[in-house]
């Protein structure tokens, strides 16, 4: 089974034969012993240290459909090696970019991401409410806002419920996350432990459904609730909208509350919050142990992961722009 690897390390990738070789170096700069990697066994790769490469390497990558994503000191994302899109379609993007330029149609999706999103918050709320946390008037604001993206115009309106909501939102973690106060969301840098792991999850969540998308005929360029941009993937950001609260929040709730990342896991000698290494290393394993969960499709009747989930709803959001069914659903927490 194919899987994501994660490298902290700085070192050295190279092609041996039809495999990968990663030398890594250790403070010193001394070279470590080689590790091999099996080509087969590669979804994608994730690149948090300094990582040499050559064309050769890219070539094999480029070869086996495996995408590399890079991110720098402070964790921020960088950017992606993205293999020739292998399943791009000339029809998916004549209908792609007409749905964006129709105005109805990028509405409808558009209100769509935020529905499904605030839907899945609304979830989290009453679990931690059902709890004794008195989250029943936040939970009260997000529904009579969400109730009014149908009167919703235009994008921007859409966008601006989207706000107000996760205002009320994260209003709330101080009562789900007793011992640590978030005050507010602060992306650069992140203020506080609460921020930084917010900052980390999202990043990973947006990379992911990146990877999900070049597997399907969508372009990752054209977007509907997140304007497109130059240099960005914004379709990536729509999809990874309603998977923040199920994938990052739940774990952020449970690796904190359980005291599975501590204090010590954070770095805040720099300027701002950032998660340690070990601290990144913790929260990847449960990322990974979550998205390999399985639960049973309701409508599909069988066991899905929630990493297939993603490619689900590419699915079904290339249904709606090809015309194939009339309206698309977002996915929605069941349970």
């Amino acid at each position: 089974m194919k899987r994501s690897y994660y490298l902290f390390n700085d070192g050295r990738m190279s092609r041996k034969d039809n495999t990968l070789c990663f030398v890594a170096r250790d403070k010193e700069g001394h070279e470590q012993p080689a590790k091999y990697i099996p080509i087969e066994t590669i979804e994608s790769m994730y690149v948090f240290g300094a990582l040499d490469v050559n064309a050769a390497l890219l070539n094999l990558l480029g070869q086996q459909s495996i995408t590399l994503h890079f991110f720098d000191y402070y964790e921020h994302y960088t950017g992606s090696f993205m293999p020739k899109e292998y399943l791009l379609a000339g029809k998916m993007q004549i209908e792609q970019t007409k749905a964006y330029l129709n105005k109805k149609k990028r509405c409808h999706l558009a209100s769509r991401f935020v529905e499904g999103a605030m839907y899945n918050i609304v979830k989290n709320l009453k679990y931690y409410d059902h709890r004794n946390r008195e989250l029943d008037p936040y939970i009260k604001s997000i529904e009579d806002n969400v109730a009014q993206l149908g009167q919703s115009k235009d994008v921007p309106s859409i966008m601006g419920i989207e706000g107000i909501c996760r205002q009320s939102y994260y209003q709330c973690w101080n009562q789900i996350l007793p011992g640590f106060e978030m005050k507010e969301r602060t992306r650069q840098p992140p203020s506080n432990e609460v921020n930084a792991l917010i900052s980390f999850g999202n990043m990973i969540c947006y990379t992911l459904c990146l990877s999900t998308i070049y597997h399907t005929q969508l372009n990752p360029t054209i977007s509907f609730l997140h304007e497109p941009g130059y240099r960005r993937y914004s379709l990536a950001l729509d999809i990874a909208e309603i998977f923040k609260p199920i994938l990052v929040d739940r774990l952020i709730f449970r690796v904190l509350n359980k005291k599975e990342i501590q204090s010590e896991d954070f770095d805040s000698k720099l300027n701002g919050c950032y998660l340690a290494a070990a601290g990144k290393k913790i929260f990847l394993k449960v990322w990974e142990e979550k998205l390999a969960e399985t639960i049973k499709h309701r409508t599909l009747g069988k066991s899905v992961s929630f990493k297939q989930l993603i490619r689900l709803e590419c699915y079904k959001i290339s249904k709606y722009i090809l015309g194939d069914t009339p309206e698309y659903e977002p996915f929605k927490i069941w349970w």
